[in-house]
């Protein structure tokens, strides 16, 4: 376990690009669907119940939001996409905030993708590991709400997204977590460890 993570504190919530950090150091953003457990996870990796708000309520993250590891170092909670009740209106800023984010974003340095382990491989989960191949950005997957089932049905499930992604040539890494059970803290922490100290690349726009 690295402490380092339990000093993590929020900076800001930004609507756009222009009320972002500076751009410098490394950041790790978390991506996932609105109701993945995203929040939860980077709270209990963090070991701080109310650093990221969660909601009963999923799609409740509408900016990004930005939170301090140490001054080089910054996670980022990108908006949940693909579950919440709210306008076609809405699902296109955050989707166009979001590409702006991960194209424009010079710290950027990793994703943590975060799926629930009951339902890998959503359309968006696709959407962002196809970025990451594009980018060269690497990844890190939690499988989450492994509480939800049994030991054995939650090690299928990783094997399967293992073999599914196995193609894709991305850096990737992958593990089962629990936000509830404390499962796989010190597996994520040592994940985040090697993303933060992995040299930068250089992320290739959309064409």
């Amino acid at each position: 376990m690295n402490p380092v993570y339990h000093q993590a504190k929020f900076i800001n919530s930004s609507p756009d690009l222009r009320d972002t950090p500076a751009d410098l150091g490394k950041e790790i953003a978390f991506a996932g669907r609105s109701n993945a457990g995203k929040s939860s996870a980077i709270n209990t990796l963090t070991r701080q119940n109310g650093l990221a708000r969660i909601s009963k309520t999923p799609g409740r993250t509408q900016m990004l939001n930005f939170f301090e590891i140490n001054p080089e170092q910054r996670f980022v909670d990108l908006p949940g996409y693909g579950y919440a009740k709210v306008p076609v209106a809405v699902k296109k800023k955050w989707h166009e905030l979001m590409e702006k984010y991960l194209t424009k974003r010079k710290s950027l340095s990793a994703i943590v993708l975060v799926m629930d382990v009951r339902h890998p491989l959503t359309e968006f989960d696709w959407q962002m590991v196809e970025w990451c191949q594009h980018t060269g950005l690497p990844l890190h997957i939690l499988l989450t709400k492994a509480d939800k089932l049994t030991y054995g049905a939650a090690k299928n499930t990783l094997l399967h997204v293992q073999k599914e992604l196995r193609e894709t040539n991305v850096r990737m890494s992958i593990q089962l977590f629990s936000s509830l059970k404390k499962l796989g803290i010190d597996e994520v922490h040592a994940a985040l460890d090697a993303l933060f100290n992995l040299e930068a690349v250089e992320k290739v726009p959309h064409s």
